[in-house]
């Protein structure tokens, strides 16, 4: 089963799954997908990969956010140290350009970043690198499962 394929199953059990969009043009960057649904790159919710003591996870954050070296070592304990893609597909579920925080494989914790609570809706990826859907915070932080919300991001406005 592909990976939207798994984030449609996953989101049809939550009566979901009709919000899915999908696109004819590739939604693997920030960019591409501000420009496919045609909002402010800001609002795409990106799921970035990391390994924390061996482990993965995720952070979502705002497409306009980076990751703050400082900010994530003091909240995680380690330097930050993304995943390679081939680790990221193997050990979240998910290939890069279409990580989401839906369906990953069992043990990886979720995190949602705080560059995402000044927006009412967020497009977080649905498993494929042309596909995403329109999720209020609620929704997210309760589709994902989120672990928390953290502050590790810097460079976005309030």
């Amino acid at each position: 089963m592909s990976s939207i394929e798994k984030v449609k199953a996953f989101l049809a059990e939550k009566n979901m799954a009709d919000r899915v969009l999908e696109f004819t043009v590739s939604s693997a960057t920030v960019e591409l997908a501000a420009q496919a649904l045609g909002c402010e790159g800001c609002r795409i919710a990106k799921s970035l990969s990391f390994s924390v003591s061996g482990e993965a996870i995720l952070v979502v954050a705002a497409g306009d956010a980076r990751v703050d070296n400082a900010k994530y070592k003091a909240q995680f304990g380690v330097k930050a140290k993304m995943l390679s893609p081939e680790d990221t597909e193997r050990l979240v579920g998910h290939a890069v350009g279409g990580v989401c925080p839906f369906a990953v494989n069992p043990g990886v914790k979720v995190y949602l970043d705080a560059s995402l609570k000044r927006f009412s809706t967020v497009f977080p990826a649905c498993g494929s690198s042309n596909s995403a859907i329109e999720l209020t915070l609620p929704e997210l932080e309760a589709l994902s499962g989120c672990a928390g919300w953290v502050d590790v991001c810097k460079d976005w406005t309030r």
